[in-house]
């Protein structure tokens, strides 16, 4: 996450774009996403106080962008908190819509820059790079969409892109543009990561590197009530439910999703 070392911790909630249940691995007792719910989470997250929120991305989720313009108009505070994939957006087509959504929500919008994903998933949507080759457009990604939305004219000829005459014509309300969130456990993700730090760091005084982490929480009266709401999330678990995950996990190259699951192996007792 790039951007001033806050005063407090900023803390986001989430919009369950892939619909929200009571239990997992079950729909039952769940809620179908819709724009009224989702309405609902997200003016409960404004009155309350919340930072902003998390827009996951995916085929199993409704689109993030869309969401988040629809959500907008129709909230005060809240930041949106969406995802460009380097490896499916141009960055002049993904810089247009984030200075567009920034401009449209008054400076709301943050940027999670989304490399990884499930393979199989990637197939899907036309990508078949590897693991590094991935962080090798993000990379290359982010220093041309960076410069459009800074106002700069972009003449680039690389690897993975050619821009000619690459520009905004309408600059985004935050500046040079929206804090950017980059997460990422490997060494490919790291030097991402690292490179973009110290550069910010040189090119301008002051400018420090914060840091975020995505939790799950459980808020009970007691440790025990907490521990019992626990173990009903996961009641409805069966065996198949458990190792078909497992098996989704282990085709994955994350490798900060494989040290999760190194945590736990699929056993209920460590779930």
């Amino acid at each position: 996450m790039t951007g001033d070392i806050p005063e407090r911790i900023k803390v986001l909630w989430f919009l369950p774009t892939h619909g929200d249940s009571r239990y997992l691995g079950t729909t039952e007792g769940g809620r179908a996403v819709d724009l009224p719910y989702l309405t609902q989470v997200a003016k409960a997250a404004d009155t309350l106080g919340y930072y902003g929120v998390l827009l996951p991305t995916g085929r199993a989720c409704e689109d993030s962008w869309v969401i988040a313009s629809a959500l907008a108009p129709l909230t005060e505070r809240l930041r949106f908190l969406v995802a460009v994939r380097p490896g499916l957006q141009s960055p002049t087509l993904a810089a247009r819509m984030t200075a567009t959504l920034d401009r449209i929500s008054n400076g709301r919008l943050l940027i999670n820059v989304v490399t990884g994903g499930d393979p199989l998933e990637n197939k899907g949507d036309g990508i078949f790079l590897s693991h590094a080759e991935r962080y090798e457009v993000t990379q290359e990604f982010l220093r041309i969409y960076k410069r459009l939305l800074s106002g700069e004219t972009v003449e680039h000829e690389g690897r993975h892109f050619r821009i000619e005459d690459g520009r905004l014509l309408f600059p985004p309300v935050q500046t040079p543009y929206p804090p950017l969130y980059f997460g990422g456990s490997s060494d490919a993700g790291s030097t991402v990561a690292a490179e973009d730090a110290v550069r910010a760091l040189a090119e301008k005084a002051g400018r420090k590197l914060s840091f975020g982490i995505r939790l799950h929480v459980i808020a009970r009266e007691t440790t025990e009530q907490a521990w019992a709401a626990a173990d009903s999330l996961i009641s409805r678990l069966d065996d198949a439910t458990i190792a078909s995950a497992q098996k989704v996990f282990a085709r994955m190259d994350s490798v900060g999703q494989a040290r999760m699951s190194a945590l736990h192996g699929g056993n209920r007792a460590k779930l």
